[in-house]
Parts: structure tokens; sequence; C-alpha cells
């Protein structure tokens, strides 16, 4: 096309040829939201408490304390009805078998044989069915002290995981208390020599990485530790999880004021969210320590505290986090789908209108379109709205939201 103004098409050129090498990397390093679903939630399992029943008995026991204790929840009738149909259906969405913090330090017979016992499981749960949809296992970290039993451990299960079968859709491994980038481009280094040791392709296995240091938030000289992660895993990061704990501990906060809305947890979340912008990389808050046991005030109190801090993460943009007890999935879901319900009129009104070009009482940006067509997906996803419901409410099936949730539908929408 000749240039309509005043400039030859040598200026159009040489803005191209100077800018090839940035549009490239821009394209490779900011590819934008993966496609498919995020689970809400990641499940902690100890190794030792892991086996082939536990997602069947974390939902017997969330279904039975939400029978017992439910009315102390915060939900109306069409949320609470879709609680009960996911904790008997889904209860778990993301299982991570943990040999880290909740398995602590036993002997090296007794962890070879746990590991190996644990992928066999595994592999026993996704051949019959009953695996959730995605899983995965969280080994000790790359420090000195703790870098040979998790590299061991993890070749272990993989060997147990995969003696009869392949390796599962959502699989990802964990990688913990990153004190140096160093430990990350290891980390991928060592999942590309166990691709070739239990033949599996190129780039199978994949990690997330826990944000739960200060040394990963910034690095010695004070760069940004986080994105600096990222490039040291070589396209094998998926996800970065927040951890509220150890971090807050690091950074000498007191325990009773350790949490995930505390001060210092939204600046490390603020680096994380951040640095993960357009790359690909999903990110994760943390979890709450306080559990719903004991007499009902307790469990009532515990479930509130859970349900705001489900929703201000689902606020901030944080849609996934850490559950640690099953009495904790009642509020995980009941709080995960009253936010997506409460939005749901309003994002479904102002989507319908930008596709229609009708107009509204929002002018909205094809940024904004992007982000309310990702609202309606995700709470498709999890379980939150009906197909059905969607559609009658935007005119827009599931293909349509989808191109709407891509970057570059919505970049040349108008």
């Amino acid at each position: 096309m000749a240039p309509a103004g005043r400039l030859p098409h040598s200026v159009y050129a040489g803005a191209d040829a100077r800018l090839a090498e940035a549009d490239a990397q821009v394209a490779a390093l900011y590819p934008g939201e993966p496609a498919g679903r995020q689970p809400v939630h990641t499940v902690y399992v100890p190794a030792h408490h892991f086996s082939v029943d536990v997602v069947e008995k974390w939902g017997a026991q969330a279904r039975e304390v939400l029978a017992q204790h439910g009315n102390g929840l915060a939900m109306d009738a069409a949320v609470a009805e879709r609680v009960r149909e996911k904790l008997r259906a889904e209860p778990v969405e993301d299982l991570r078998i943990d040999f880290e913090d909740g398995y602590g330090y036993r002997p090296d017979e007794e962890e070879d044989s746990a590991a190996r016992d644990a992928g066999r499981v595994l592999a026993e749960l996704v051949a019959g069915g009953s695996a959730p949809p995605f899983t995965g296992i969280r080994f000790k970290s790359f420090e000195a002290a703790t870098r040979h039993r998790g590299i061991r451990t993890l070749d272990l299960f993989l060997e147990g995981l995969l003696r009869d079968s392949g390796l599962p859709e959502g699989f990802v491994v964990t990688l913990p208390k990153v004190t140096a980038v160093e430990q990350v481009a290891v980390a991928a280094e060592v999942l590309a020599a166990l691709e070739q040791a239990h033949a599996l392709r190129s780039g199978a296995l994949r990690f997330e990485v826990q944000i739960e240091t200060p040394q990963s938030i910034l690095t010695p000289d004070g760069a940004v530790a986080v994105a600096a992660v990222l490039r040291a895993a070589q396209g094998r990061c998926t996800g970065l999880h927040y951890g509220t704990y150890d971090y807050s501990a690091a950074l000498g906060i007191s325990a009773a004021h350790q949490s995930m809305d505390h001060p210092a947890a939204d600046f490390a979340k603020a680096f994380m969210q951040v640095a993960a912008a357009g790359t690909g990389v999903r990110l994760s808050d943390g979890s709450t320590n306080r559990l719903p046991v004991g007499d009902a005030g307790a469990v009532h109190a515990a479930w509130d505290e859970h349900t705001r801090l489900v929703r201000r993460s689902l606020g901030n943009g944080f849609y996934q986090g850490w559950d640690l007890h099953p009495h904790q999935l009642p509020s995980r879901f009941a709080a995960t789908y009253g936010f997506f319900r409460d939005g749901f009129p309003a994002a479904a009104q102002r989507l319908r209108d930008y596709a229609e070009q009708a107009g509204g009482g929002v002018l909205d940006e094809p940024a904004t379109a992007q982000a309310l067509a990702r609202f309606l997906v995700r709470g498709l996803d999890c379980g939150a709205f009906d197909p059905a419901e969607v559609t009658a409410a935007t005119t827009l099936d599931r293909t349509d939201l989808d191109a709407y949730a891509s970057r570059s539908s919505t970049h040349n929408a108008r």
C-alpha cells in the first residue's frame, strides 16, 4: 500500500527494519494468555497421606462439613447448589503431592520408597479416571542442603509414574524456596535431563516457581529477580505461586500478622503480576493456615476469613490459590462462584454492547473487551456459569468468547 501522506516508503521500511528485532522479542516473550483452563486452586497433600482415594476422601469431608455447618457460609441458593455439585463431581481441580514442607525430612530409603509409590498411585488414579484435571509433585528445593534429595525424589517419582503409563495431561512440578535465579536455570536443565532419561518428549516437563523468599523478588544487586526467574526457566515455567508463610517469615513478620493480605504480600505479588503480564505464565496466590475445624463458631469464622481472602485475590487478578484442608473447599468454591456470579450481569451486558457496537453506559476499549471475555471464560471453566446462560446474556457462544479473549481478536475488533 502506498503512503497516504508525504512520507516515502523508505521511512516505513526503515521503521520496520529498525524494530524487527524488537518485534521478534516482544512476540517471543509476550505471547499473551495461554489457551486452556486455569484451576481455581491447588490442593497440597503430604506424600505420606497420598492414596488412590485421596480425592474421594477430600470430597467426602468437604460435603460433610458443608452439610453440618453450611448455614454459616455466605452464599445464595444458586451458588450453594453449584458448590454441592462441585464437591460431588470435582472437589479437587489441581493436586500437588508434597515432598517438601508437608512431608519433612525422612531417611533416604523411606523417601525413595514413598516417591516411587506416589508415582504409581498417581498413575492408578489417572488410569481409573479419578485423577483431578491437573496434578503434580512438589519436591525439595535446589538449595545446597536439599538439592540432591529433591532431584532424586523427582526421578524416582517419574519412574513409578511412567512405568506403565505416559505423563498425565496437566502435569506440572513445583520448585520451592528459590534463593538464586541460577537455581531456576539448573532446574530447567535437570528437567531436560529427566526427559531424556525417561524417554519423554523435549519440553514435556513444565514447572511452577514458588515465590516465597525475598531473593525471588530482588537480586542482591537490586534487580527484579522474578523477571529473571522467568527468563532462566527457558520456556518451562507455567506459573508463579506466592508462598504466604515462608515469605512473611523471611521478612521478619511475626506469626500473628502473616497473611495473604499483608502489605508485604501485596508488594511481592505486584512484582509477580508485572513480571508475568503477557508472558503466558499464570499466577497463584497463597494459602491461609486458619482451618475451618472445631465447633460451628470456629468453622464459620474460618470460612468468613477464607471467603474474604479468596474474593480479594480474585479482585486483584489472582485467579488461583492454595487449599490445605478439605474443609476449605466449600469456602473456596462458594467465594469463587459468588465472585463470578456477582460480576456476571454487568460483564455480559458490556461485552454484548461491545460486540454489537450498541454503545451503552460504558465505553469499553478492545483490551477491556478482552478482559470481559476472559472473565466469562473463567466463570465457565470453573462451573460458576452455564454455557446457555452466557450465550443468552451475550449472544456469544464459547468459540466467540475465546476469540474475544485472545489478544489478536480484540486488538483488531474496532
